[in-house]
């Protein structure tokens, strides 16, 4: 990695010290952004962006990568269908490769559409061979992550619902220590707990209790769907002295106002996957109420089985699921719509600097600032769905798509260029397609077979 210099583009940094530029060249220097500024002349590779969109990488702080091999094959889910036909169906079939397969064609799919910090949520774990091939998959893509390792899915009866299984401690410190001896490199570690509800109160408190000793941070599903949006999982927590900063808390569509409170006070993040909760009756993604309890929420993808792998999607549901649900109580009332509508930007926030937050990699990432790593997109305003550009931020948010990301930047290694992904696309696409044919074969003969 030598110098970069991107030229002229429009420049959404998320940085409030620096703010938006309306043309300014970003100077890159091995791995990190080293100067933002209206003119920059250095000896450098120079690409020029001239009108066009440059911002920070987009942060998905929850999606489980793992079933990208089995893209699309529930499109009409609800969350409860999902148990089912998804981790009682395909999980228990999942080879090593399989994983591996997935993740690496996942990872890809998120640089394709400019999401350049993932928190891969693995719950596939049916052999200590599952969380190699999964970390070996994200370390090829080239994308900065955090692998959360979750438990098996061999059967629901056994790891979900008052599960007796936790997650294997001495595995869970051979990949720490294996993989993640040091927390500064481009993949991290988190735990991927189920939590109160799901598993039995000695298996919660061993699991939490497993993170905290490696330090590393806890991702976990609260309050979504029929089920999981009455377990009170919060309260419990609050009652097994669990609660703390080091904690994601996914979903939370079914929260009361005493749980939004004890997480606020304990630090608590968020992570907010909007379509999935909306489509698969998780609840209504609960952007407002975050933010009203002081919080910064993320955004997340969940699930491909189900919905777009892209965050364009994933704010536009945000937005206009909010704003619908405002709008509709400001009716029934003949009231003027509130001042805490959501904005173009808060989404946009939602999906960088915040997301940089929940993924544990603020320091280094989430805006465009000197110092911090160059992990960056560049958006294509020549577009016809994109131009003209009036407000940029409105036009990442609500006019560009995945077509429009032209270049990808993780950590000053450029990841796509000129709007074509520079890893062996054709690989990994053959690598997945195989998966997807051994496992949708053997969910049929496994049927045929019951």
């Amino acid at each position: 990695m030598g110098k970069m210099l991107l030229r002229g583009g429009q420049v959404i940094t998320m940085d409030d010290s620096i703010g938006d530029l309306p043309k300014a060249d970003v100077l890159i220097d091995g791995d990190k952004i080293v100067a933002i500024e209206p003119e920059i002349t250095a000896d450098a590779e120079v690409v020029d962006v001239t009108g066009q969109i440059v911002l920070p990488g987009f942060v998905d702080t929850h999606r489980h990568t793992w079933e990208a091999a089995i893209r699309g094959s529930a499109p009409n889910a609800t969350l409860d269908d999902y148990f089912v036909e998804i981790l009682d169906t395909f999980a228990p079939l999942y080879r090593p490769e399989d994983v591996y397969a997935s993740n690496l064609a996942g990872a890809l799919e998120c640089l394709n559409a400019g999401i350049t910090t993932l928190v891969d949520w693995s719950h596939i774990n049916n052999t200590p061979e599952h969380p190699d091939a999964g970390i070996r998959g994200l370390q090829e893509s080239g994308i900065r992550a955090q692998y959360a390792y979750g438990s098996a899915n061999l059967s629901l009866s056994d790891y979900w619902f008052d599960s007796k299984i936790a997650i294997p401690a001495g595995d869970v410190e051979r990949v720490r220590n294996t993989y993640f001896s040091s927390d500064d490199g481009l993949l991290t570690m988190g735990l991927a707990t189920r939590g109160t509800g799901f598993c039995q109160d000695d298996v919660v408190r061993a699991e939490w209790e497993l993170a905290r000793r490696l330090g590393i941070p806890i991702t976990v599903h609260v309050a979504m769907g029929r089920v999981a949006g009455r377990f009170g999982m919060v309260h419990k927590l609050s009652q097994l002295g669990l609660l703390g900063p080091d904690t994601t808390y996914i979903h939370c569509c079914y929260f009361d106002d005493e749980e939004w409170q004890l997480v606020a006070d304990s630090g608590g993040m968020i992570s907010i996957a909007p379509l999935v909760e909306l489509q698969m009756g998780h609840g209504w993604p609960p952007v407002v109420k975050a933010v009203q309890y002081g919080l910064r929420p993320s955004l997340s993808i969940d699930v491909v089985t189900t919905v777009p792998g892209d965050m364009f999607t994933q704010i536009r549901a945000a937005f206009g699921a909010e704003r619908a649900r405002i709008n509709e109580v400001s009716w029934q009332a003949d009231t003027d719509a509130p001042a805490h509508m959501p904005t173009a930007r808060q989404l946009l926030r939602m999906a960088t600097v915040d997301g940089a937050r929940v993924a544990g990699v603020e320091d280094r990432t989430g805006t465009l600032t000197p110092g911090k790593q160059a992990d960056l997109i560049v958006i294509d305003t020549g577009a016809l769905n994109v131009a003209p550009v009036l407000d940029p931020v409105a036009a990442v948010t609500l006019s560009a798509d995945v077509s429009n990301v032209d270049t990808v930047i993780v950590g000053g290694v450029v990841q796509k260029r000129a709007g074509k992904l520079v890893a062996d696309t054709a690989r990994a696409r053959g690598l997945v397609q195989a998966s997807s044919d051994y496992l949708v074969g053997q969910a049929a003969a496994r049927k045929q077979s019951a």
